[in-house]
């Protein structure tokens, strides 16, 4: 990440007005939610091959609908609602609005509860998968 912040600012010449913390914290928070995906795929397959295949079909899917490439406004109404569910789509705009608008920390109020509700629902749902499974085998 801090490569492509120093490509976009030499090569590029994009001056970075936000707070890069501020920006460092997103990126972790957002970490914590996928990692959070990746165990939660990880404990409901049993081969590493069946959650490989898996991951791979939920990551191009999140790149795809995460604003990245094509801007979520033209995406049909159905479309705009499922990006909510993309962790993706929520840092994208975070980057967005803290490079180009230097936005504040509640400013992104909204994408901050948004990363961390998915980080918190997709831990503790592989957390509760382990306990369950652990309790079937005593």
């Amino acid at each position: 990440f801090t490569l492509g912040l120093l490509v976009s600012r030499f090569v590029y010449s994009i001056e970075i007005n936000g707070n890069l913390l501020l920006l460092y914290f997103f990126v972790a928070i957002y970490l914590f939610a996928i990692l959070g995906f990746g165990l939660l795929i990880s404990t409901y397959s049993e081969t590493q091959q069946q959650a490989m295949f898996t991951l791979f079909f939920f990551i191009m899917i999140f790149n795809l609908m995460s604003g990245l490439f094509t801007p979520v406004e033209s995406m049909p109404i159905w479309a705009q609602k499922m990006t909510n569910l993309n962790p993706l789509r929520q840092l994208i705009e975070v980057i967005r609005l803290i490079i180009l608008k230097n936005a504040g920390f509640m400013n992104l109020l909204p994408q901050f509860f948004s990363i961390l509700a998915m980080a918190i629902v997709m831990m503790l749902q592989q957390l509760r998968w382990i306990t369950a499974e652990r309790i079937l085998s005593t």
